[in-house]
């Protein structure tokens, strides 16, 4: 399937196509969005992205999003775990898109081609979004599309990243939406990306239901940091500040003090100090503490634990020296952690069951549709079809305010 080309889209126009409302007051056009797979991409970071999309339409039952996989020519692409990808289009023929993201994965200077960088500044010049997931941030890096923005890529890549474009401001974050740049950092990251953006397009109430329907257990937040494990960091260089971390990592509740650290690997107090300024450029007490509040939102998110309990089990003696450690490291309260609950209990409370007595009937036009219209069409018969009503034009119009 091709996608039509059209004329070169400027930056006004792309957004006043996406603020088109028809009389219901949901966007008359659809977001188009573009998959540019690359050679050896990642599946779990590609399906994660496409799937909120998808739940989104059936969640709503409108065809808010549209998408299309394509490559340099639209033959098929091997994903790395060796399955074929058959694509709806070439690069040539997908220009009207309001959203196109690279889909990275293994060795992707191998798979990144000029043409693909050309298309890539070519989109960017029209005003279209374009992000990546995975490392398919390598190819915007490499466009040249992310110099002065913050950008998220799998941990594997950051030091590589940041060495290969010291203008790109590279962060350890799960993802990134930074103007007209969105950055996943790969696996299931993604989704949390997607579902950030499809709540500030649509409204909190269906990115909480999106997440339920995917069974994720929580919408990380763009805050949240990619856990990088310290191995990777160091090798086999820093045995002992390992076994440090390790030892933190195994005392929780009841906090050892550096002179025990110090006694049980072996050094002194100044020894161990330095190991931490001088390779984590921090006290070994701050990355203690570090360490015991990541643990302390993890509890925070999810369990029903009392925010003392959660305090005690972390290893703070009262909650307020627990609230003040936590806001000085997150930013926020413990208690706003739970601030998405409402909103997921009010998304529960207005399922509604819409089962038409039959789907529309297939004509020729089908073989033409888009992945989106198929997968909404045969939604129709699901329970949650349509189940979340929300208002739409509202978010809509401030998503375009500020798009």
């Amino acid at each position: 399937m091709k996608l039509e080309p059209t004329k070169v889209r400027t930056k006004a126009t792309t957004r006043a196509s996406q603020a088109r409302t028809g009389e219901n007051g949901h966007t008359a056009r659809p977001t188009r969005i573009g998959f540019l797979l690359l050679d050896n991409f990642t599946l779990i970071a590609h399906s994660a992205a496409i799937e909120p999309l998808r739940m989104a339409n059936q969640l709503s039952g409108q065809e808010y999003y549209q998408w299309f996989t394509f490559s340099e020519t639209g033959g098929s692409v091997r994903a790395s775990d060796g399955q074929r990808m058959l694509l709806d289009a070439s690069m040539d023929d997908a220009q009207d898109l309001d959203i196109v993201i690279v889909c990275g994965g293994v060795a992707p200077q191998q798979a990144i081609r000029k043409s693909h960088l050309r298309y890539l500044q070519a989109m960017a010049r029209r005003g279209c979004m374009v992000g990546g997931v995975c490392t398919g941030t390598w190819a915007l890096a490499q466009a040249g599309l992310l110099d002065g923005y913050r950008a998220s890529i799998h941990w594997a890549c950051i030091s590589g990243l940041q060495e290969a474009f010291p203008k790109v401001l590279v962060t350890s974050r799960l993802f990134t939406i930074e103007a007209k740049r969105l950055t996943a950092s790969g696996g299931t990251a993604p989704v949390d990306m997607m579902l950030h953006l499809i709540g500030e397009q649509h409204g909190p109430e269906l990115m909480a239901a999106i997440s339920e329907m995917v069974m994720c257990d929580r919408i990380r937040s763009e805050q949240e940091q990619q856990r990088i494990p310290l191995r990777h960091v160091f090798g086999t260089s820093q045995p002992k500040l390992l076994e440090i971390v390790a030892l933190m990592q195994a005392n929780i509740e009841e906090p050892l003090e550096l002179e025990e650290l110090a006694a049980i690997t072996k050094l002194s107090r100044r020894q161990v100090e330095r190991l931490f300024l001088k390779y984590l450029d921090c006290s070994p007490w701050r990355y203690y503490q570090t360490i015991r509040i990541h643990r302390a939102r993890e509890l925070l998110r999810q369990t029903s634990m009392k925010i003392i309990e959660v305090a005690t089990a972390c290893g703070f003696v009262s909650t307020a020296h627990f609230s003040k450690c936590y806001r000085a490291v997150v930013g926020v309260p413990p208690s706003s952690e739970r601030t998405c609950e409402p909103v997921q209990r009010a998304a529960r409370g207005r399922r509604e069951v819409f089962a038409p007595n039959m789907l529309p009937e297939f004509k020729d036009p089908v073989a033409r549709a888009s992945s989106a219209e198929l997968a909404l069409l045969a939604a129709r018969c699901e329970a949650t079809y349509g189940s979340v009503r929300h208002t739409a034009r509202q978010h809509a119009a401030t998503w375009n305010a500020h798009g």
